[in-house]
């Protein structure tokens, strides 16, 4: 009985000895499983940068000249020579209206002249024939003073007539309407065979002259006051010479390659939206931009010393935007930031943040509050991106 005790503990001792070896295993490889779940992220340090920032306002588009072509007489359209959004040159033929009516009064004019010549003539004859009478002392000089009045009538009557056939001959004229502009054709809202007159509501065309555009914006009275404040010189005109070059943003998102000048600034602001109204000019050459288009004017502004944080860095909860702020434990915790405007890739940070601290730029979506992670630090040249 002694013997059989003896060896269950024979056996015992080296079995006790590998269940402590299997539980210190478990424990070891447990720790290391625990290593290995600390994960590498980038992480920057906040520091000042000199940041180009821009605003931007939804604008509407209108050439620098928007002509209206009207009939000046009454006739119905006879031809249209140009089709909608046509270019044309100036003195291009545009339409012609038919109105036999004037060439009538040309005809008539004309030969009203004739008559008026001929009574010219017949009065200049009976002044020749009294004067040497009158010089003879055969008839009185009361005579030849009558025949020179007659005389000055008629000859102001072929004035009259003259300038009868001159207006006649611009009434004709007004048939054929020629472009006054080099431009683009806009609707044509008569067709042939219309009836048109000068009082018609529509005009038959409008030719847009886009070589240059101009983009018509508002800002506001606050945005105003700080736009102008921050500008140069005493004067309003000053300030707007030495505002920079803006830009153009298309209704598909695509940049105008050709960069514009703000030019005017309206003296008034808008009692009933409180806003200003403000106008810039580009250049269109290639007439790629249409009167009536949409766009968005983009002002830059550069800041001398702000902290940007990169847009993939940021992330919202209920409209608000937070960024994961690395503290010394390499633990990260969320910080909710304001800001200002937009910079490149990265927004300009006006709360929240301050120099030096540490945000992890990149895999956000995979940290929660309070994880610890491996920080990789990461040379801020290479996140910041500028427009």
């Amino acid at each position: 009985m002694i013997l059989f005790e003896d060896t269950m503990n024979t056996f015992k001792t080296p079995l006790a000895i590998l269940a402590s070896l299997i539980i210190f295993s478990s424990c070891g490889n447990k720790k290391d499983k625990t290593t290995d779940q600390v994960k590498t992220y980038p992480v920057i340090t906040l520091s000042p940068q000199t940041a180009n920032i821009y605003s931007d306002y939804p604008a509407t588009i209108q050439g620098i000249q928007n002509i209206e072509i009207r009939p000046k007489i009454d006739g119905y359209v006879a031809d249209i020579f140009v089709d909608e959004g046509a270019s044309v040159k100036k003195g291009q033929l545009l339409f012609r209206i038919n109105a036999p009516q004037y060439e009538q009064n040309v005809k008539t004019t004309e030969a009203n002249i004739k008559i008026a010549q001929a009574d010219v003539n017949a009065a200049r004859m009976n002044v020749d024939k009294v004067k040497p009478l009158v010089d003879g002392d055969i008839v009185s000089p009361y005579q030849l003073e009558s025949a020179k009045y007659t005389l000055e009538s008629k000859q102001g009557e072929l004035a009259q007539a003259n300038a009868a056939l001159n207006n006649a001959k611009t009434n004709l004229s007004y048939t054929q309407i020629y472009s006054p502009v080099d431009g683009v054709i806009g609707t044509l809202p008569y067709k042939i065979g219309s009836l048109v007159s000068s009082t018609t509501v529509n005009p038959l065309t409008t030719v847009s002259n886009i070589e240059n555009i101009y983009a018509y914006f508002s800002i506001n009275e606050k945005q105003g006051l700080d736009f102008f404040l921050a500008a140069k010189g005493v004067t309003m005109q000053q300030k707007l010479t030495t505002l920079p070059p803006v830009n153009l943003v298309l209704a598909n998102g695509n940049i105008l390659p050709t960069v514009g000048k703000v030019e005017t600034a309206s003296g008034l602001i808008n009692a009933q939206t409180g806003s200003i109204n403000m106008r810039a000019t580009f250049p269109n050459h290639d007439g790629l931009v249409r009167s009536g288009s949409s766009a968005v004017v983009r002002i830059p502004r550069t800041i001398s010393s702000a902290l940007l944080v990169p847009q993939k860095a940021t992330y919202q909860i209920q409209g608000k935007l937070f960024v994961y702020v690395l503290d010394a434990a390499n633990k990260v915790n969320s910080v909710e930031i304001t800001t200002t405007a937009s910079s490149g890739d990265s927004y300009v940070v006006q709360k929240g943040l301050k120099a030096g601290d540490k945000i992890v730029t990149d895999g956000i979506s995979n940290l929660r509050e309070g994880l610890e992670i491996k920080p990789a630090k990461v040379n801020a040249d290479s996140v910041y991106k500028n427009p």
